[in-house]
């Protein structure tokens, strides 16, 4: 649930960072509300420097940005890693129970194994129902923050390509 809530969380905020940074590329002004803005501000501020200062600068800033933009999603991959396991390790103290009981009283009574076979299945349902979502929202979240860092990068290229082509001054 945590794992769940922190991966909603994570999307819920990169959808809003992926809204403003649609919006700054429209946009003729930085902004810094938004990662784009940040980068775009960091070119107005060194407009004066030669091209390759300006260039890193721009990557400098693109990459200040990077942690933002990931943050949270390791957890919620090993979460998504780690809830199958604990299904697993639930499935085999289950199946230890049900082993144990039949060492105790033998095969004769079936209500005996029933509360192993029980914990087996359960957890292993349970790992299942937490890593499924949590794969889906990590991959949607990983493809969201790439897709900004991947904006970033190009903003940040096409400036420094923009200034190069125009002999390195503003």
């Amino acid at each position: 649930i945590i794992g769940l809530i922190i991966a909603i969380m994570r999307w819920l905020a990169l959808s809003t960072a992926d809204r403003k940074v649609k919006a700054q590329l429209k946009s003729e002004s930085a902004s810094t509300d938004n990662p784009l803005g940040r980068v775009l501000a960091a070119y107005e501020s060194n407009r004066s420097a030669d091209t390759e200062t300006v260039e890193l600068k721009l990557s400098e800033a693109a990459l200040k940005e990077m942690p933002a933009l990931t943050k949270g999603l390791l957890f919620i991959k090993v979460t998504a890693a780690v809830a199958p396991l604990m299904g697993l390790l639930g499935t085999v103290i289950g199946m230890i129970i049900t082993f144990t009981a039949i060492t105790n009283f033998g095969a004769g009574d079936p209500k005996l194994m029933a509360g192993g076979i029980s914990v087996a299945l359960m957890t292993t349902v349970l790992g299942l129902v937490a890593a499924i979502p949590l794969l889906l929202t990590h991959a949607l979240a990983a493809a969201m923050a790439r897709g900004n860092q991947q904006i970033l990068d190009e903003q940040a290229a096409g400036l420094v390509a923009e200034r190069a082509e125009r002999g390195g001054a503003a």
